[in-house]
């Protein structure tokens, strides 16, 4: 059997020397050491950076100056002047309701306190007719007691109608309805035709100009907050900006319901927020420099954390240890493992390996890495021989 092994061997060695085909050699070829080719934006340089630690506040932006129009009087909605977004100015008309019968009270008063004020004008002058016949002894003692009597009487009916007078005026001034200060309609709560009664709202009106954030910390952390410290937060339909404040306030009373305690804060920027948005962020209580690095940066293994460093034109890959993570921009803390000036790959994918030889794009080589912080960007790495 072994014979005849070798016979069929030899026959195809025969045949392939006969085809001019070359013999394939039993031993192995040695492959080519595999070459990374990167640019500058496949790298950063890991450098000092701001860790911030405190605690989380969440909350709302709410206006300090705020005002909800009601109604005054009753009536019928006649106008609607404005609309929810409009900037108002201070004494502008928003809303106005039907005078037809407060313009007819007002006339009715007029002509009350007119005809009061006669009365009281004869009332006055038969005193002093009366006065003065009773120092002639021409009149009696009980005619003039009698004239002061009607004279008192006519001066406080012109006092009451002067009364009703100013409050006929002031019924008739208040189916205008105007804004309290310059600002924006919030909320436009009537049309026209609508019935006002009195207390009904109208409008909500508030000054952007007077926006702050309000929003609730846990309990156990209240201690480590005070007036004055820094507070960095995102708002809901602001993704790409972050809001920095102080605390002006703190509620020395706990929300009966959560038990957390409400924080106000004053906003540096206030320029074209909404009002009512969910807004979140920490409040810096304790700040230190350390190494800082995206959390892109980082390959997870089990329970250890590498990143790739780029030494001497090879890659390295290197365990760190994490420490912190500052909430503001997601970055990580690095404890051990790499140096202030290190270069690593910003986004190290695909099959890296540990020694690899790396060659930089000659027209970007000569830039230096960039810093943080950078915006993200995908990391281009091509393997070749």
């Amino acid at each position: 059997m072994k014979h005849q092994t070798k016979i069929i061997t030899l026959m195809v060695f025969a045949l392939l020397q006969g085809c001019g085909k070359p013999v394939p050699s039993t031993e192995a070829k040695d492959d080519k050491p595999l070459i990374l080719s990167l640019v500058t934006a496949d790298l950063m340089l890991i450098e000092q950076g701001e860790l911030s630690r405190g605690p989380m506040i969440s909350g709302s932006l709410q206006p300090v100056i705020k005002a909800e129009l009601n109604a005054e009087v009753s009536g019928i909605v006649t106008q609607v002047l404005k609309d929810n977004g409009d900037l108002v100015k201070s004494g502008e008309l928003l809303v106005q309701l039907d005078q037809t019968t407060y313009r007819d009270k007002l006339m009715s008063a007029q002509e009350a306190e007119r005809s009061a004020a006669v009365t009281s004008d004869q009332a006055a002058k038969q005193l002093r007719r009366m006065q003065s016949l009773n120092k002639q002894g021409l009149v009696t003692a009980e005619l003039l007691e009698s004239a002061e009597i009607k004279a008192n009487q006519s001066q406080s009916e012109l006092a009451s109608a002067k009364a009703r007078l100013v409050e006929a005026r002031q019924q008739l001034d208040r189916t205008a309805v105007r804004a309290p200060f310059d600002g924006v309609v919030s909320m436009r709560k009537t049309s026209a035709g609508d019935t006002a009664q009195i207390g009904k709202a109208l409008m909500v009106v508030i000054d952007p100009a007077s926006m702050r954030f309000e929003g609730y910390i846990a309990a156990d952390q209240v201690g480590q907050v005070k007036v004055g410290q820094s507070v960095n937060f995102k708002i809901n339909g602001y993704q790409d900006q972050r809001f920095d404040g102080v605390v002006e306030r703190i509620n020395p009373a706990a929300n009966e319901n959560t038990r957390q305690v409400q924080l106000f804060v004053a906003i540096d920027n206030k320029k074209d927020l909404v009002a009512g948005l969910y807004a979140e962020g920490f409040i810096a209580v304790a700040n230190q420099q350390s190494l800082m690095v995206p959390p892109s940066v980082l390959v997870q293994e089990g329970d250890n954390s590498f990143v790739w460093q780029l030494a001497d034109k090879k890659l390295k890959k290197v365990k760190v240890t994490i420490g912190g993570r500052d909430p503001r921009w997601g970055t990580v803390e690095l404890l051990s493992g790499v140096n202030s000036g290190d270069q690593i790959l910003r986004h190290p994918q695909g099959a890296l390996v540990d020694g690899a030889a790396v060659t930089l794009d000659q027209v970007l080589s000569d830039k230096p890495a960039e810093k943080l912080p950078v915006k993200e960007t995908a990391a281009v790495a091509v393997v070749g021989n």
